[in-house]
């Protein structure tokens, strides 16, 4: 797996180059870049949720740079589905250049249309649909049906003379979905027979053996739960995650209660499925929260957000007492979700948030209330017989999963140098069957905080987590202008310590007595004798409280 930035060759012609800008090595921000004789195509263009290193962060997107000079190049953006990871970054995009066509199903670009209205972006959109063929400038275009854990979902074959790629997206195999709507193995076949060039394949579920169970085995559970629940009933779920919402509306119309959607994205998602026929709402099940709260408690169900520990979600607001609703004994909540990587602390302390209300909380660990969206290991082996792909690029996971996805590909038979561990910015070029690294772009995180898009660095995060972790201390000294004597000061405040600042008294005359020793040199330049006081009581402060604070030292002339 490439580590080392190097810059790739000119493009030579006839030749595909592949560009991944993200969701590899990571669960999110899943897009790539398809090069071919100056035009360019996306496929995916999604955001990446921030963890808990990452404070104040909203979301990060995808490092346009590769292609911010490129943008009149750029014939079209696919989108596989409606996933955040997938359409979340199309509207910082889409600012660079209103104009890019965007093409997908018609759940997906409802579900990206309605967050674009948002950013007041009218976008020019293509709807298509599984078996429907597209050319755009020089990609021919087939897209085919997979199942995934929203309706709706496509994967995309992308013709070239240099070779045809198939792109997964996010896909499973269940073969008893719940909206009928199979993945289309004949499709993969007939590909396979035709050849596939390079297969560029969901590796989340790569590690976990045998099948990912179906969708219809948790209704039941959902519906025992629901029944025996003696008083108030909280789900909380993806906000897109149209089947888990209807497998709870009809749980709930089973045993007389009521259902009110909570979370903005909840309900704009499930108003766009509703509207469009992928939700079918059973009569006068659906209320108002505001309403809902007249109902008795054993008459009603919440579907919420914030299934993965997100703070400003409703879930995480319930736990913390934040939400006009209030988990308290006798009440059930539901985490019908998965784990994302890296989301893992932050749902356990929702999770011991609820419980110390005294709710009852049921989840993924202790009943059958969640199944993946991604093909494990089974269904892997499955598509690569099917397909005989010539090249496998492993994409949309941690490094883990990749690993575990390219060692599937390597046991059918496909040699390990024709199976790329690839990484955000690894630029891989296709011809003549044959896929090839030939370069890696050094990309960085783009991070989204308030209306700020980029502003933000590591180094500012990492500043963030000092202040959030070790504290602040600010120290003003006054010193006169000619002589370099400190004629006020110093004067020290910390915020962040336990200690009274006090404790800073004997500090105060190191401090002074640096500043001294530095105006005997004949030093007199502010910002160095600012440096001056930071390491001193940089110093102090760690010999003596063992803690590394942010300092900020202000040296005033006067």
């Amino acid at each position: 797996m490439p580590t080392t930035p190097f810059d790739p060759p000119a493009l030579e012609p006839g030749t595909l180059r592949v560009l991944p800008l993200g969701g590899l090595g990571e669960v999110g921000r899943n897009m790539t870049v398809f090069e071919y004789e100056g035009k360019l195509l996306v496929v995916d263009c999604g955001v990446l949720f921030p963890e808990e290193h990452q404070p104040g962060v909203d979301l990060i997107l995808p490092d346009f740079e590769p292609i911010k000079g490129r943008l009149d190049d750029i014939v079209g953006v696919v989108l596989t589905h409606g996933h955040e990871d997938h359409i979340g970054a199309v509207p910082y995009l889409l600012k660079l250049k209103q104009d890019i066509p965007i093409v997908g199903s018609g759940l997906t670009l409802a579900l990206t249309e309605a967050k674009l209205k948002e950013h007041r972006i009218r976008p020019f959109s293509l709807t298509v649909a599984e078996g429907q063929h597209e050319r755009l400038g020089p990609f021919d275009l087939e897209f085919i049906a997979v199942n995934h854990s929203i309706p709706d979902a496509l994967a995309v074959s992308i013709r070239t003379p240099a070779g045809t790629v198939l792109a997964t997206g996010d896909f499973k195999m269940d073969q008893l979905p719940l909206d009928g709507r199979l993945t289309d193995l004949r499709a993969f076949a007939r590909l396979g027979e035709e050849g596939v060039d390079l297969f560029m394949v969901d590796s989340t579920n790569a590690d976990v053996p045998g099948f990912t169970p179906l969708e219809r085995e948790i209704g039941p559970v959902l519906d025992q739960v629901i029944g025996k629940s003696p008083r108030r009933v909280i789900v909380a779920s993806f906000s897109s995650h149209v089947h888990r919402v209807q497998q709870v509306l009809d749980a709930a119309a089973a045993h007389g209660r009521r259902v009110a959607l909570l979370g903005r994205s909840m309900v704009r998602n499930m108003t766009i499925a509703e509207d469009l026929g992928y939700l079918n709402v059973p009569d006068g099940v659906l209320i108002d929260y505001r309403k809902a709260r007249d109902l008795p408690d054993d008459k009603i169900v919440y579907m919420s957000t914030g299934s993965q520990g997100e703070p400003m979600a409703v879930l995480s607001r319930m736990a913390n007492l934040d939400h006009a609703i209030e988990p308290g004994p006798g009440d059930t909540v539901i985490l019908a979700s998965s784990l994302i990587p890296g989301n893992e602390n932050a749902v356990y302390r929702v999770i011991d948030g609820l419980t110390k209300l005294g709710a009852h909380v049921v989840h993924k660990g202790n009943a059958k209330v969640h199944v993946s969206g991604h093909a494990a290991a089974g269904e892997l082996l499955y598509c690569y017989n099917i397909l005989k792909p010539k090249n496998v690029l492993p994409i949309h996971g941690e490094y883990r999963h990749l690993m575990a996805n390219a060692k599937l590909a390597q046991d059918t038979g496909i040699a390990p140098e024709r199976t790329i561990l690839g990484e955000n910015g690894t630029v891989i070029d296709l011809k003549d069957g044959d896929a090839r690294v030939v370069g890696q772009l050094d990309l960085g995180f783009v991070y989204v905080d308030g209306s700020t898009v980029g502003e933000i660095t590591d180094a500012d995060l990492k500043d963030r987590r000092i202040l959030g972790e070790e504290g602040f201390i600010s120290v003003i000294v006054v010193v006169d202008a000619s002589t370099g004597k400190v004629i006020s000061g110093p004067e020290i405040h910390a915020r962040g310590f336990a200690e009274d600042d006090a404790v800073f008294e004997s500090v105060k005359p190191k401090i002074a007595a640096a500043l001294a020793e530095a105006a005997k040199s004949g030093v007199r330049d502010s910002h160095a004798l600012s440096q001056i006081v930071r390491r001193t009581i940089g110093r102090w402060v760690n010999q003596s409280l063992r803690r590394r604070p942010m300092i900020v030292p202000l040296v005033i002339e006067a």
